[in-house]
């Protein structure tokens, strides 16, 4: 009977050692709307003035400066249209006008912003967001989604376990009213990359990115580098003009995982990494092109460098979400090698010439070789 019960007891003693011993898998603190994100929440009456919201503090869960105006999608006084593709409700920024939220973060973490925003009026309108030690200046004048659904992602780094997060207006029209129209806020927190086994290319997948709306998305438009410091697709540096797109496979075909990787500006948009290598190594460099299944066609190019060495991998789009695998051997001259990666031409959708698409990236991979 003692034998019996203490071999029962080493077994409950290695059961909890070993859960014990496994690593704690932390979810996201923050993963989803900001509150009123949405702008569904609105004004009291007596705090419009038609459009316009009068008060600092009458916007649900939102501070407002200067002339912001509740609006809904559809048809507008003046024949004008505003495109709300989320929801009913959006704000839109006049002349120097801003909104402003307080957000609970966690200091020291990386956070990503994910917002629909669009041009209304000038054709050289901005966004300016910001953060306490973090202001950038998104240029939002191309349209890259002709149904209103363009969405930007936009990085930060948290100071202090309480931000100030500001979406504003920097522009002066003759219209007072004129400026961008925002749709939706969301916050996610990026969690620290690790290495795949098998791969020196950290988030070759690109599982790990912005957050995506559920309801409705086009994708979601990783800024350059130039104007976003700190990446919301971390490992990867946007070093081009135009953005990238971000699109998950809930509204796209992706070749592999949950998320990939649209090169939408041809040779303006252009993705990169820097990776730890052996100087006078051999190493395979393997990605995987496709479409996103979303009426992008023609004849499409990838090409990819890693170092001084370079490959063109073609391949022939229906649009129907078709996939082709790139693979080259390359040698690296240093211990850090950039790997980067663009298209060759510019597309269009099939039945939608001002929508701007291209090829899909995913499944980036680098192994040394013998």
């Amino acid at each position: 009977m003692s034998l019996a019960l203490s071999l029962c007891l080493a077994f409950l003693f290695s059961i909890c050692h070993g859960s014990h011993s496994l690593p704690a898998r932390r979810s996201p603190h923050l993963d989803g709307l900001l509150p009123n994100g949405n702008f569904e929440q609105v004004p009291n009456k007596s705090n419009m003035r038609k459009r316009q919201i009068i008060g600092k503090y009458s916007l649900p869960h939102w501070e407002i400066s200067g002339h912001v105006e509740l609006v809904s999608g559809g048809p507008q006084p003046g024949g004008f249209y505003f495109a709300v593709p989320r929801g009913v409700h959006a704000a839109r920024l006049g002349n120097l006008a801003s909104i402003s939220q307080y957000v609970r973060v966690k200091r020291g973490l990386i956070y990503s912003l994910t917002f629909g925003v669009t041009r209304t009026c000038a054709q050289d309108e901005n966004i300016r967001v910001s953060v306490p030690g973090q202001t950038n200046e998104l240029p939002i004048q191309t349209l890259f989604s002709t149904n209103g659904g363009d969405t930007y992602a936009w990085a930060f780094k948290a100071t202090s376990d309480l931000v100030k997060i500001t979406f504003h207006n920097p522009g002066v029209q003759e219209d007072p009213s004129c400026g961008p129209l925002v749709d939706a806020v969301a916050i996610k927190e990026i969690l620290p990359l690790r290495y795949n086994r098998g791969n020196i290319v950290k988030n070759g997948g690109f599982e790990v990115g912005p957050h995506v709306f559920k309801n409705f998305s086009t994708g979601i438009l990783i800024p350059a580098k130039i104007q976003d410091l700190i990446s919301p697709l971390p490992g990867w540096i946007v070093e081009s003009l135009k953005p990238v797109k971000y699109i998950d496979n809930g509204h796209f075909n992706v070749p592999s995982g949950h998320a990939a990787i649209e090169i939408i500006a041809g040779r303006e948009s252009a993705i990169a990494q820097i990776i730890r290598t052996v100087a006078g190594k051999y190493y395979i460099l393997s990605f995987v092109v496709g479409d996103a299944h979303n009426g992008c066609h023609g004849s499409m190019m990838v090409e990819a460098f890693a170092g001084r060495s370079t490959f063109k991998l073609r391949f022939e789009s229906n649009g129907k979400g078709a996939v082709k695998v790139g693979r080259f051997r390359f040698r690296a001259d240093s211990n850090r090698t950039r790997i980067t990666f663009y298209s060759g031409f510019y597309h269009t959708k099939l039945h939608d010439f001002g929508h701007l698409c291209g090829p899909v990236l995913d499944n980036v991979r680098v192994v040394m070789t013998r």
